[in-house]
């Protein structure tokens, strides 16, 4: 696994701190792949919070929701992450029916709600702890709103963001949370799925500032459309983040299936 500041393909091409990967297709209402890590980590977005992950210790699914056809190309999981409940990231009828037999990892919340099927092969990981499975090293990181009118949509204490350890890199997966102190504590992490969505979660402004405190190599923005116009820029986002000085790439990819916005 290459260290960081080498998780780019050869074919990305680069301008100033923005990515732009190549669209390539993955079948019928997919966007196209993300290949990092020289190849071995391809994630596959599938929509807002859901994605699937093809690392060299199995293939992980990510906030598993939508309908079974988006999933049908896709290889199958040997190890699903929920980070909380809302129906943009957990669906219970979805998993059982595309799930197969892979392992469950999620906050206590959701671990309580699920059927007693999927509930047996579940495990709960609460916010600041740590585990393994299938050489994946996984910790919990706390997610949730610190804005006042933010509160009633994640209470701190609820939500799992995580950081999952491939070999020898690290990749963060947001969640729905702000700009907290423990996403601005993060340390060596190469890849970062930051959400950004109003009123759910954050602004443009306020996930640059958070990022630039982390420094993470790549930036995915994702999880981006919001509500009463909401939506972030993920263009806007790249050029805050730029003038905050920060070094990090952010990669401005085709994660809405056909569309950046």
């Amino acid at each position: 696994m290459p260290t960081r500041r080498k998780f780019l393909t050869q074919t990305a091409a680069t301008v100033g701190a923005i990515t732009v990967l190549p669209y390539a297709a993955t079948g019928a209402g997919h966007s196209g792949a993300l290949s990092l890590a020289d190849g071995q980590v391809t994630v596959h977005p599938i929509s807002h919070a859901s994605f699937v992950m093809e690392t060299p210790s199995g293939v992980v699914y990510v906030d598993t929701v939508g309908e079974a056809s988006a999933y049908a190309d896709m290889p199958a999981p040997d190890l699903i992450l929920i980070t909380h409940e809302h129906g943009d990231h957990y669906n219970a009828e979805l998993l059982a029916e595309i799930g197969g037999e892979a392992p469950i990892l999620t906050n206590p919340a959701v671990f309580d709600m699920l059927p007693d099927g999927l509930k047996s092969r579940a495990t709960a990981i609460g916010n600041g702890e740590s585990t393994a499975v299938m050489d994946l090293g996984i910790d919990a990181i706390p997610a949730y709103n610190i804005t006042e009118d933010r509160l009633k949509f994640h209470p701190q204490g609820r939500d799992n963001g995580y950081v999952m350890t491939v070999g020898g890199a690290r990749i963060y997966i947001s969640g729905d949370t702000e700009g907290v102190p423990e996403m601005r504590a993060l340390e060596d992490i190469d890849v970062a799925f930051v959400c950004m969505n109003l009123p759910f979660t954050m602004g443009a402004q306020q996930a640059a500032e958070a990022v630039a405190e982390f420094a993470p190599t790549l930036v995915i923005p994702y999880h981006y459309r919001g509500r009463d116009g909401g939506t972030q820029n993920p263009a806007e986002f790249a050029d805050l983040l730029a003038a905050a000085g920060a070094g990090s790439e952010v990669v401005m990819h085709d994660w809405y299936n056909g569309t950046l916005g």
